[in-house]
């Protein structure tokens, strides 16, 4: 896996630290040693979990090894069919936390396995910053508006990938999408199925996209579901997509009760006030302050989901309105997946590790730029979104996906989309079906992030009858 020069990346001399995780190689010599391990299930809560070693660095099999994670639902009916991997996205969530509250239902000739991948979770994680360090990062302007919170914003981007390259060594350069990719045909061969089955959502669908490209004819059932860009430039997309997600809440909030306007354009105008008033006066919930930055995940939170999240969304921005910010602070911890005691989750260290070694920046001038266009064009909360400073200052270089991106000869893939996905909007699932050759497309004619899974009964029998084999002749679009 060769590396990619990025413009403004720092050259950095490597700390010799060993994360939670690091291990000795398995015995043997090359890929072999990792291949013949057994894989050895023991039980786990009401499941089985396993850990097995994989190499640190794909190229060097013979150097360090590392530690992955996994739980697995065993299968529930004969005669069973193999194995289907989950992966919920971020990225870095936990798939092993995903198999516990995975509905089993239509898949039971399947054991489910949900695993950590590198540098999230129960596997050897990255580390960044502790809760207190990314308390404070987190009340960074996010959107400067001058040149010294644009400075304080770029000195708090180079301080994270510092904190990481510290904390993590030389796990942090290894961290990709393409070497999650080699990790999971090493688990696919580990539990003797000969071709691949899985479900991946969000961020999830690029790891089934660069597993397709990579292995194609390893290719079993792929569904992947809220589809990613597969373009590096994907940023102004998907805040065109929390736009229109913005625009139906304010149509919903104008024909309902809710308090914040009477027509769609008062609605979006109380939301974008409340934010600039944020900007120059935070408001105090307890010992913390609800700034813009906080309050603009707390919008996105909602904005993620299904309109049964709109009531929650609009009493959070009535609330801090009035002065009242605990509700949207508390959206805002979600979005971020911070805990009552101040911990966050691996999906706050893992998500820039991982996006930033997989994808090309633009440099920081590029950036800056982009930031611009999005401001422009993207809507009433594109000038609340700001310029995206970590990935260019990341102290490791890019492991980019493949180019071609066609899988040829894989058997057929399903990409899903739903019409009025926010996070990943439509177009990425329409792009992605289209890129593969044996790509097909279901579309979900509905709003929401993560459509399979008792959202649309039609998506989910689809997804149902195509892992039983049963093949649909053409694309396919449900309405209930």
């Amino acid at each position: 896996m060769s590396s990619t020069p990025a413009p403004d990346r720092p050259e950095v001399d490597v700390p010799d630290v060993a994360p939670h995780g690091f291990r000795d190689a398995p015995p043997g010599a090359g890929v072999d040693r990792y291949t013949d391990q057994d894989l050895a299930w023991e039980p786990c809560g009401e499941h089985e979990c396993a850990d097995i070693a994989v190499p640190l660095d794909w190229a060097d099999p013979d150097g360090q090894a590392i530690t992955l994670s996994m739980r697995r639902v065993a299968a529930t009916q004969q005669p069973r069919r193999g194995t289907i991997f989950l992966n919920p996205g971020g990225p870095g969530s936990s798939g092993k936390e995903m198999v516990e509250y995975f509905s089993h239902a239509g898949l039971e000739h399947y054991d489910l396995i949900g695993w950590d991948p590198r540098g999230v979770g129960d596997s050897t994680p990255v580390r960044c910053l502790d809760g207190a360090e990314m308390d404070e990062f987190l009340t960074v302007d996010a959107s400067p508006d001058d040149e010294a919170e644009d400075a304080a914003l770029e000195e708090a981007a180079r301080g994270f990938g510092q904190r990481c390259l510290e904390r993590s060594g030389p796990l942090l350069a290894h961290v990709s999408t393409t070497a999650t990719v080699q990790d999971l045909d090493l688990l696919r061969g580990l539990v003797g199925d000969e071709r691949l089955n899985y479900l991946g959502y969000s961020y999830g669908t690029e790891i089934g996209a660069v597993y397709a490209a990579t292995f194609p004819d390893r290719v079993g059932r792929l569904v992947l579901d809220s589809a990613v860009s597969l373009a590096d430039d994907s940023d102004v997309t998907q805040a065109e997509g929390f736009e229109r997600a913005l625009e139906s809440f304010a149509e919903w909030c104008a024909e309902g009760d809710c308090d914040l306007g009477d027509d769609r354009d008062e609605v979006i105008q109380a939301v974008t006030g409340l934010l600039r008033h944020l900007d120059h006066q935070p408001l105090q919930v307890h010992d913390r302050e609800l700034t813009q930055t906080l309050a603009v995940s707390g919008i996105l939170m909602p904005l993620y989901g299904t309109k049964d999240w709109y009531p929650i969304l609009a009493d959070a921005v009535s609330a801090a309105r009035s002065g009242r910010g605990q509700a949207l602070l508390e959206l805002a911890d979600a979005y971020n997946e911070r805990d009552i005691d101040g911990n966050y989750g691996s999906l706050m260290t893992a998500f820039n590790a991982i996006r930033c070694n997989s994808h090309v920046d633009l440099g920081l001038a590029g950036e800056r730029a982009r930031a611009k266009k999005e401001a422009e064009e993207a809507g009433a909360l594109g000038p609340f979104m700001g310029p995206d400073l970590i990935c260019p200052l990341w102290p490791a270089p890019v492991v980019p996906n493949p180019e071609d991106q066609t899988a040829p000869g894989a058997a057929p893939i399903m990409v899903i989309g739903a019409r009025m996905d926010s996070a990943t909007p439509y177009e990425n699932a329409v792009d992605m079906a289209d890129t593969f050759e044996s790509g097909f497309l279901v579309t979900w004619e509905g709003d929401g992030h993560g459509t399979y899974g008792g959202t649309s009964t039609c998506v989910d029998d689809a997804v149902h009858r195509f892992f039983a084999d049963d093949l649909p002749a053409e694309d396919i679009i449900c309405t209930e």
